[in-house]
């Protein structure tokens, strides 16, 4: 074998062994890119379903206000109207 040919296949094992690093290492940056998505989607998420629920509490407290009188109105009251 000559030096010419010897050479030559240790720059192919080089290159070769190059490539499947750089192959590696994009998997795994693209799995931990993923896995960062996926965990923001579903803070962001949550925090529309906290906002969402919070809205309906209000609603519901509000909806609950108006059945038993609420506000009342003070211009609405009368002399004995009060007891205490």
């Amino acid at each position: 074998m000559s030096d010419f040919e010897r050479n030559k296949d240790q720059i192919q094992a080089g290159v070769q062994a190059g490539a499947s690093l750089v192959g590696r290492i994009t998997v795994i940056i693209t799995d931990a890119v993923g896995s960062i998505v996926r965990e923001v989607g579903d803070f962001v998420t949550e925090g529309i379903e906290m906002r969402e629920a919070a809205r309906t509490a209000r609603l519901a407290e509000k909806q609950d206000g108006k059945e038993a009188g609420w506000p009342i109105d003070l211009d609405d009251i009368e002399d004995g109207d009060l007891q205490g």
